[in-house]
Formats: C-alpha cells, sequence, structure tokens
C-alpha cells in the first residue's frame, strides 16, 4: 500500500558510518552536509537545526519506517543531532517487531544498506550550479531503505565489506547516477 505523506524524501547510503551493535544498536548519518545527491540537491549545514529544536521543546522524536511506511515503525531513534558532517541518528531497531528482527538481519547480510529521510523543505535557493540548496528542512523520518539516493554512502552491518563489495556498491551507483542525469534530460 502507498501512502502519500506529502512528505520528500531523501536517500543516503553509508561506508562505515551505520553499524548494527549487538544485533539491534544502529548509528550513523541519515544525511550528509554537501554532498550532491542523485536528485541534484544539496544539503546545507544547520538545515535540520530548527527542526531538530521543535522536536525537542515537544518531547516528540524522529520515526524510524520500514522503506518510508507509516504503518511499519521498526524501531526507536534515541539520538538524532547535527555535527560537523551531517545528520548523524543512533538508535535500536526493536527486536519484539517482527520487521525490527527482519532489518537487522537483511543489513547483518548487506541486503539493506540505505538509510532515506523524510521530511518537507522549509527554505531552499537554487546555488550558482543550478542545485537546489535546502537550508532548513523540517524533519519526520529516518527510514531503513532498499534504494538510497546518495552514493557517497552506505551502510554496514557487522560484518566487514570486501573491496569486491564497496567497488560493486560504488559501480551500481555510479550507474544509478548516469541514469538519473538521462531522466532529466
Amino acid at each position: 500500500m502507498d501512502f502519500d505523506t506529502g512528505l520528500e524524501r531523501k536517500f543516503a547510503r553509508f561506508g562505515e558510518a551505520l553499524e548494527v551493535e549487538e544485533g539491534c544498536v544502529i548509528s550513523g548519518y541519515a544525511s550528509l552536509f554537501g554532498a550532491v545527491d542523485q536528485g541534484n540537491d544539496v544539503v546545507a549545514a544547520g538545515a535540520y537545526g530548527a527542526s531538530l529544536a521543535s522536536l525537542n521543546a515537544k518531547g516528540t522524536k524522529v520515526k524510524m519506517l520500514w522503506q518510508h511506511d507509516p504503518t511499519q515503525p521498526i524501531g526507536i531513534w534515541d539520538d538524532v543531532r547535527e555535527d560537523a558532517r551531517g545528520l548523524w541518528v543512533k538508535g535500536r531497531l526493536l527486536d519484539s517487531v517482527a520487521k525490527g528482527r527482519e532489518a537487522a538481519a537483511l543489513i547483518e547480510a548487506g541486503a539493506i544498506d540505505g538509510l532515506s529521510i523524510g521530511y518537507r523543505t522549509r527554505k531552499a535557493t537554487k546555488n550558482s550550479k543550478g542545485q537546489r540548496l535546502l537550508t532548513e528542512l523540517e524533519l519526520w523520518e529516518v527510514s531503513l531503505v532498499t534504494f538510497p539516493m546518495l552514493p557517497s554512502a552506505r551502510v554496514a552491518g557487522k560484518s566487514e565489506d570486501t573491496d569486491l563489495d564497496r567497488h560493486l556498491r560504488d559501480m551500481a551507483a555510479a550507474f544509478a547516477g548516469a541514469r538519473a542525469d538521462l531522466a532529466r534530460r
């Protein structure tokens, strides 16, 4: 079932940035500042600040979903914050939820290796390269996803990726970027 929440989505694939610890704890970057994604968007440093302050003031949290499906929460983001590199998240996959157990197994096996943010754009401009520079975003959720949009990052599980795994992922990201470029023409 497809739900239209009116939210935009940004996908990210992460290198050493997202780890599964003790089967359920995950941490890493959900968004990287200054990186151009396949939608030709760039998130500016500080873009999440107002949203995170508002969530904190209300005592609410960013949701952890499976594939952006609002009917499938799979865990809890305990810590969501900006640093110099991007939007860092740390949370727990709920092993009492079937999809949470499934997500942990898929990450560990390398079948799922992406995160995606669900957000609303509050402020954006065009930069000198014609890219949309996102300067203020209202963050709603961070999902574990199959197909991320930001090729400069990916998820890693407990086991070490081989050089071949990294090269294959980089090649797949390059092809996806080329397809997106062709689709815009």
